[in-house]
């Protein structure tokens, strides 16, 4: 069985839900039967190595935007 990616067409929420082919989940934030599938993104999983973002002290020790790297924080 696929998982789906859905909005609720009442509330508004986004959700996931595991469906059988030609199944319709409801919402489970407000109960409605109106839900619209949406696009999803295909993730993968893969053992390439991740891209470095840098060399300097502050990307080697976990830096990046939200670790002060770019002088944010």
């Amino acid at each position: 069985m696929p998982i789906y990616e859905y909005v609720c067409m009442n509330c508004e929420k986004h959700f996931e839900e595991l469906v059988r082919v030609g199944e319709t989940p409801a919402c489970p934030g407000c109960g409605a039967a109106k839900v619209q599938k949406q696009f999803s993104v295909f993730a993968a999983h893969g053992t390439t190595s991740q891209p470095s973002f840098g060399g300097t002290a502050a990307a080697a020790a976990g830096g990046g935007c939200c670790g002060g790297a770019c002088g944010c924080g």
